[in-house]
């Protein structure tokens, strides 16, 4: 009998890939920023060739979503994204001061494996693999397993343009064998140093029992704020645009609309009359119980639908012009589907009396999935958003814009990426748009200003100042010595 045991198959693989990466990186650390630059840009024009394809492959593959979106999010990492990675310098001397005498030193991680998400499978896997080569890591792949062949695709395309311009091989590599056994190992092995997992929350335990710094993207459920001073035409432009790119699978597009009630007539015609349907309780409740199963997890099958298809799946019907699906809602609950993220595009809507108790209720939405990922606030009051800001347990809050396209950096200057760091609810390491600076450590170089008889000599500055023989200004700049000075001689005594 001949019996594959997939799971060993896969653990093999991935200790070989990341030894492999190991021995690659030691060549890679040594390579000089602009060669690492070189690498890069070929790797993005070369993917950038097979952008279409991808993304049809993708959404074929994982049905999930809208091809002509996922393009989109190609030709972004493709294109926009290597235009603002030629503004960075990660390794080597990146930052000098020569009046203080101090320099900072980038120095990459070493060897990063990186789980892709099924939602944005090419856009994020070509992504994260330029940011790591530009920061002149190694990276192994985990693909996800519903996304398999189309993100070995694209890794194969710029594992060929890469090897061609001199990367050494096995500093870009991906796991063929997927199984959850094998992902562990990437995870758990020696010489792993980071973890980048974004949208694949099942692995997050694992990750973070592997004892390595982790990188993590999770899942937004993210409210969107109109204040009452909000241009609503615009705002609800932007909600609905967001809402229903890719068919609202983008980890930080609006998951519900708090809106001030002096708007709310307003603001829901608007909504109206730019497709969106709101729907009876009843209808609501219909749909609500397709999107989750019993036990609490998203039903795969409704990922990615368009609210036509939603809406059929759920047994009523809407006008053929129908974009988004919403729900009106008092309450935030863990049992309520319409509290949770919908990746697809469905909204909850909430009515509250004024911002302070909008500010609540958005703090309500985003503490109860715990993710703090992205909030939005559509106003002009600048006070108002200073307090969203100042106050909301979130990662990023963005003013103005569609969630969507704002917080990847495509309509606002946060750094593009495909990783949304969820660092302030305690899930990973950082709550930055995560740049190839977040894959790196800084080495600190500082010269010596002072000896160490400037410091023992402090009892003679400490006798001018007494007699008034130095000025002011002097004075002050002589603080910190007196300070050295003080403990240098505590230290003394206790060695003594």
């Amino acid at each position: 009998m001949n019996i594959i045991d997939n799971d060993l198959l896969s653990i093999q693989e991935s200790r070989i890939l990341i030894e492999n990466a190991r021995e690659a990186h030691k060549m890679l650390a040594t390579f000089p920023q602009e060669k690492l630059n070189e690498i890069v840009e070929r790797m993005a024009e070369e993917v950038g060739k097979y952008a279409c394809e991808l993304a049809v492959m993708s959404r074929d593959e994982t049905d999930y979503g809208k091809w002509q979106d996922k393009y989109i999010k190609n030709r972004f990492v493709c294109e926009y994204l290597p235009a603002r990675l030629r503004e960075i310098r990660c390794v080597g001397i990146i930052k000098e001061d020569k009046e203080n005498k101090t320099m900072d030193v980038g120095v990459p991680m070493g060897v990063i494996v990186a789980l892709s998400p099924v939602t944005s499978p090419v856009s994020t896997t070509i992504y994260k693999a330029l940011i790591a080569i530009k920061s002149g890591n190694a990276i192994v792949f985990s693909p996800h397993p519903r996304a398999r062949k189309t993100i070995g695709k694209a890794l194969d395309v710029m594992i060929r343009a890469a090897e061609g311009y001199g990367l050494p091989a096995g500093a870009l590599s991906y796991l063929h064998t997927v199984t959850p056994a094998g992902t562990i190992e990437l995870m758990n092995h020696r010489e792993t140093s980071l973890i980048m997992n974004t949208g694949v929350p099942g692995m997050l335990k694992a990750a973070h029992r592997s004892g390595k710094p982790v990188i993590y993207g999770g899942n937004g459920n993210g409210p969107a704020f109109i204040e009452r001073t909000a241009d609503i035409k615009q705002a609800v432009r932007d909600i609905i645009a967001s809402k229903t790119f890719d068919n609202g699978m983008v980890s930080a597009s609006e998951q519900s609309i708090v809106v001030d009630s002096c708007i709310a007539a307003e603001v829901k015609q608007e909504m109206q009359n730019n497709g969106a349907y709101f729907m009876t309780e009843e209808e609501a409740q219909k749909l609500g119980l397709l999107l989750f199963h019993s036990d609490g997890r998203v039903d795969s099958e409704m990922v990615g639908k368009s609210a036509l298809e939603l809406a059929k799946r759920a047994g009523f019907c809407v006008p053929s012009n129908t974009l988004v699906l919403i729900s009106e809602q008092k309450y935030v609950s863990d049992s309520n589907p319409y509290s949770r993220e919908k990746l697809c595009p469905v909204l909850a809507y909430y009515i509250e009396d004024d911002w302070m108790h909008a500010c609540e209720k958005c703090i309500e939405l985003l503490l109860s999935e715990r993710n703090g990922h992205t909030l939005v606030i559509h106003s002009k009051d600048e006070e108002v958003i200073r307090q969203f800001a100042l106050k909301k347990p979130v990662g990023r809050v963005l003013v103005n814009t569609p969630a969507s396209f704002g917080s990847i950096g495509a309509t606002t200057n946060l750094f593009p990426a495909l990783t949304l760091g969820s660092g302030s609810a305690g899930k990973g390491m950082t709550s930055d748009n995560v740049s190839p600076m977040n894959l790196i450590y800084i080495r600190k170089v500082g010269y010596g200003v002072r000896n160490i008889d400037d410091i023992t000599n402090g009892a003679l500055t400490r006798e001018k100042i007494s007699m008034g023989c130095m000025p002011q200004a002097e004075e002050h700049n002589q603080d910190g010595i007196k300070m050295l000075h003080h403990i240098l001689e505590k230290v003394l005594k206790e060695i003594k």
